[in-house]
């Protein structure tokens, strides 16, 4: 399973790299947030905006796409 690692990553930066990675790719991917409440709020927008489903399993830092 690919998976994205947005640790070090500006949150200006990362609107771009989540729909990239999400829609260059096949489900299912893990994108990995850290604890940043921000990281996590971006990547979920992403995900609302072009329908696509998630989830947050164990680890609140990571999200599985699917």
């Amino acid at each position: 399973m690919k998976q994205l690692d947005l640790h070090r990553i500006k949150h200006e930066d990362v609107e771009v790299l989540v729909e990239n990675f999400i829609l260059l790719n096949e489900p299912p991917l893990t994108i990995i947030t850290g604890k940043s409440h921000m990281m996590r709020r971006l990547v979920r927008e992403v995900c609302d905006k072009h329908d696509i489903k998630y989830e947050q399993w164990n680890n609140p830092g990571e999200y599985k796409i699917l």
